[in-house]
């Protein structure tokens, strides 16, 4: 007898129970909003947090807050949804045979049936487009910059096949939104936004090698690489290194922000984020077991928390 296909409500074995998706959204619905991870709202946030830390050292760089610099807020917030969203359902789609051969992901909606490949393109493309619609509110610099990380984003997908460090690949992608709301507010990109960037890329490698330790077995099997295939045991001494180049870089870019107009007090401040930050971090690190999924799993969603902290501390440097 010929198996059923997966019914909408089968949820994503990764996804936390009893998520807004599987609890409120229309049965019609939820195949798609799983495809955009919806129902895991960490990579919004991942993506999400460098725009708004860009947003945040643009405005103590020229100490020139604007009312615009609200919509660039909200906008930011509405992007990366749709964005993380239009690049998972990419992600899923060049994955998909790979997908279907890890346990983790193969109760997602292309490999299990639930959405064919035809209806996950015109997703995508619909969500992209929306996402376009936000990009053309801010200046001519921010939109160019907007459609040069496409080619990022499109590359993302196939580095795993190519490189052992396709986390790289996910930290350009993924912090790029430093640069553009830098831009978006000043006009023009400057230094402190570039070591910003780069401090993101740190931090990317740092909480996605984490993550990669969930799936390291069956990678190895289908022949998938990763920094946390590549690394190994010796995982711990590489994250104690990228967490260390992530605060360094993050402190070199608020000195650098700050310096121009902004005053001591408020320098001292937002000194404060890197800093914190970085004991959030090692916070991750007493805690870290390669071989444990499940905590490899909680430590990544930790990093919602990592990258709220430098905010929280920048947000105060602008009120003084």
């Amino acid at each position: 007898m010929q198996d059923l296909p997966p019914s909408p409500d089968a949820p994503v074995a990764d996804a936390a129970k009893d998520n807004w998706v599987d609890r409120y959204a229309p049965p019609f619905a939820r195949p798609y909003l799983r495809l955009s991870r919806a129902d895991r709202p960490i990579g919004t946030w991942l993506l999400l947090l460098p725009c708004w830390w860009g947003l945040a050292l643009a405005i103590l760089y020229d100490q020139s807050p604007r009312w615009g610099d609200l919509w660039i807020f909200v906008g930011c917030g509405i992007g990366a949804f749709l964005m993380r969203g239009a690049g998972c359902t990419w992600n899923d789609i060049t994955d998909r045979h790979i997908d279907g051969q890890v346990e983790r992901t193969r109760s997602r909606p292309i490999p299990s049936g639930q959405v064919s490949v035809k209806e996950a393109v015109m997703w995508m493309l619909i969500q992209a487009m929306l996402a376009a619609l936000i990009l053309f509110t801010f200046n001519r610099a921010a939109i160019g910059l907007g459609f040069l990380s496409l080619i990022l984003v499109a590359i993302y997908p196939f580095a795993k096949r190519f490189t052992w460090w396709p986390q790289v690949f996910l930290g350009l992608a993924f912090n790029w939104g430093a640069l553009l709301v830098w831009t978006a507010h000043t006009g023009v990109l400057n230094s402190p936004a570039i070591l910003l960037y780069a401090a993101g890329i740190a931090w990317t490698l740092f909480y996605d090698t984490i993550y990669a330790h969930q799936d390291t077995e069956d990678d190895a099997l289908i022949g998938v690489k990763s920094t946390a295939r590549l690394f190994g045991e010796k995982s711990p001494q590489w994250l104690r290194r990228f967490m260390m180049t992530t605060v360094g870089l993050m402190g070199i870019a608020v000195i650098f922000s700050a310096m121009p107009n902004a005053s001591i007090l408020a320098l001292v401040i937002a000194l404060g984020g890197p800093w914190a930050m970085g004991w959030h971090m090692a916070w991750q690190m007493r805690g870290l077991d390669i071989n444990n999924s499940g905590k490899m799993h909680q430590l990544f969603l930790a990093n919602r928390d990592t990258g709220i902290i430098p905010l929280l501390f920048f947000a105060v440097a602008l009120l003084v």
